[in-house]
């Protein structure tokens, strides 16, 4: 794919958590608009209030109503998909002719998938169950099944690389001597940052680093497994004549740290590691073996299909914007906007964690080592503003201390230095303001504000 179509060197999500990051994705919307906070129930994560308000204006259901698609999905949907305060596996969402939802969160054996409503349940036998595999050949039934006379939609969703990093057998031993990459920032520690990532214990512990290593192995071998998958779609499309007229989009919902300012594990900061993904799209007059600058998003992803699919994207309510016309050479990139949004709500525990009781209620995901990666006010939002004259990230804590940080990606893009105390005061208030203003947009509003 990155060889027959286009990349993106900055591709960053709408916020560093799953639930948030993928209901960005299906809508198009900031999480301020869509209004999942967070992975549970609670925080709007699958619930009947999503199931009512957002699903009937997804892109897959706009694509199924207006524009005549067949569609497919199959895999990870929201972290609370199936739970039975919401409908559990009965309940298939608006916009997809053929279903099969992974109940809850990630799994690579011993899961139960919803078949266009039905329960299946999943053991721990590779050859039938693994999860990667099962997600494969669903996928490549509905290719070789499909209608040959309407357009198709397709998304796979494979929880890969995600925890419990359960290879296939034939991949794990593979990378047996690689290491997690030693960046600048690797176990550093964070002494100018919010007080989640000063408490940090640097230098990690040397079982932290071996935890954190292994994880990256594991990650790695899991995708062996995604790379099948990519490869054997792409196949089944050449066999079946249609590889040149179909677009492809490879992507992810977040990124996620690996000993960056000696946090092991997780994701939910502000940081590149965390909130920048890959995106390689090829396709129709997508000029292949290039990779561009241009700053998008993953609310983007919905209007760019919809546009795809020529259908009007301004009839929609969605904050993203649709940048196939930047692909297709037809828009010159100056014209894009310069600033776009990051939202994340701090989850907590109302009691002490075990693992670090010092830090008392308020903290979660903690390690053995007293590295405690959420708290409830780890709840920040960040405007990043990309420009010929500026590269700057701006974020602001909603804490007692209204903590903030601020980069300059240009110079320093392992984010090492926060310049809050030393820039122009000028500039903290202009990007304060961007801020506020971007918060409390949507739709049209949204996109007219960042093109000035």
């Amino acid at each position: 794919m990155r060889v027959s179509g286009a990349g993106r060197e900055m591709n960053e999500c709408t916020s560093p958590l799953c639930c948030p990051s993928r209901a960005s994705i299906l809508t198009g919307k900031y999480p301020h608009n869509h209004h999942v906070i967070n992975n549970t129930l609670e925080g709007n994560c699958s619930s009947t209030a999503w199931q009512k308000t957002q699903e009937p204006k997804t892109f897959p259901a706009l694509l199924q109503a207006y524009a005549g698609y067949q569609t497919f999905f199959a895999g990870k949907y929201l972290n609370q998909y199936g739970n039975p305060d919401a409908g559990g596996v009965e309940h298939v969402p608006l916009g997809w002719d053929y279903w099969v939802g992974l109940e809850r969160n990630s799994r690579y054996y011993n899961y139960t998938l919803s078949v266009n409503g039905k329960p299946k349940k999943h053991g721990g036998n590779y050859s039938e169950d693994y999860l990667t595999d099962v997600l494969t050949n669903m996928s490549l039934d509905f290719l070789q099944y499909k209608s040959n006379y309407r357009p198709f939609f397709m998304m796979v969703s494979t929880p890969a690389p995600h925890a419990p990093w359960t290879p296939a057998p034939q991949y794990q031993d593979r990378f047996k001597d690689l290491k997690a990459p030693r960046d600048p920032n690797f176990n550093v520690h964070g002494k100018d940052k919010h007080w989640l990532i000063r408490q940090a214990k640097t230098p990690m512990t040397n079982s932290s680093i071996e935890l954190l290593d292994e994880a990256y192995r594991k990650r790695w071998r899991t995708l062996l497994s995604v790379d099948d998958l990519v490869e054997k779609v792409v196949k089944r499309l050449e066999v079946r004549g249609e590889l040149d007229n179909t677009y492809i989009i490879f992507t992810s919902d977040n990124g996620y740290h690996t000993g960056q300012f000696s946090l092991p594990l997780d994701k939910r900061q502000l940081y590149e590691s965390d909130i920048r993904v890959p995106l390689l799209i090829r396709g129709p007059n997508i000029k292949p073996n290039q990779t561009t600058g241009l700053a998008v998003q993953n609310v983007d992803l919905g209007p760019t299909i919809l546009d795809m699919a020529g259908y009007n994207v301004s009839k929609t309510a969605m904050d993203g914007m649709s940048f196939l016309s930047v692909l297709e050479g037809s828009v010159n990139s100056t014209t894009w906007r310069t600033d776009f949004l990051v939202e994340y709500e701090g989850e907590g525990s109302n009691v002490s964690d075990p693992a670090c009781p010092l830090l008392g209620p308020g903290v979660s995901v903690c390690f053995p080592d007293c590295v405690c990666e959420d708290s409830f006010n780890n709840t920040y939002a960040c405007v990043r503003t990309v420009a010929p004259s500026a590269n700057l990230q701006y974020c602001e804590f909603d804490d007692n201390e209204v903590f903030v940080e601020v980069y300059n990606i240009t110079v320093d893009p392992y984010q090492l230095i926060n310049l809050a105390k030393t820039i122009d005061q000028e500039v903290l208030e202009k990007m304060n303001h961007r801020l506020m203003m971007l918060q409390s947009c949507s739709g049209q509003s949204y996109i007219r504000l960042t093109l000035t």
